[in-house]
């Protein structure tokens, strides 16, 4: 439970009730931090596709790399509800403990692979030091052999988990170990 109210799955109706079926549809699931915009419907479907595109689409970026990006910023942001839920498909994706470490405690990064470790530290740049993000910052990305289109969706994937960290922090959003287990993928 959140720090506001939420409307329950069973007890939601009229649009709230559409987006849930939606969600349970795509995903198997409620997600916490989706439960939580309950009391706007509107919002909550336009975050909905925002999430599904950004992290679904077809992207430049993998999965992997996409979900390192959420783990990187939400690490970053001190934001443990999205730490776990990110980290749980990274390690779908990523078998490796020690680069799994090093990405959920957004340490050492600059010891992954070249790519890997370019995008995690640019997002973790544009976290906490937005205002330092320089044209010399795109141009390394691009010497690593990133398009200006995956530059974009690094930016993107970056913001929109600089964006849910604040949702679930400043609403008090809460996981468990069965809450963030079983999405569909």
């Amino acid at each position: 439970m959140a720090w506001i109210n939420e409307i329950e799955e069973q007890d939601a109706d009229g649009e709230l009730r559409t987006v849930y079926d939606e969600l349970l549809k795509s995903r198997g699931k409620l997600a916490n931090i989706l439960q939580v915009q309950s009391l706007n419907p509107g919002a909550l479907k336009t975050h909905v596709d925002l999430y599904m595109h950004l992290m679904f689409a077809r992207s430049g970026l993998s999965r992997k790399e996409r979900e390192a990006i959420a783990v990187v910023v939400s690490a970053n942001n001190e934001c443990s509800y999205c730490v776990h839920h990110h980290y749980e498909p990274l390690a779908r994706y990523e078998k490796n403990a020690q680069v799994l470490a090093k990405i959920r405690n957004a340490e050492a990064l600059d010891t992954l692979d070249a790519r890997l470790a370019g995008m995690l530290k640019h997002a973790e740049k544009l976290t906490t030091n937005p205002h330092q993000v320089s044209a010399d910052d795109v141009q390394k990305l691009r010497d690593l052999g990133l398009s200006d289109s995956d530059i974009l969706d690094i930016t993107l994937v970056t913001a929109y988990f600089n964006f849910v960290n604040r949702i679930a922090l400043g609403l008090g959003v809460a996981y468990s170990e069965e809450e963030i287990q079983g999405y569909e993928s």
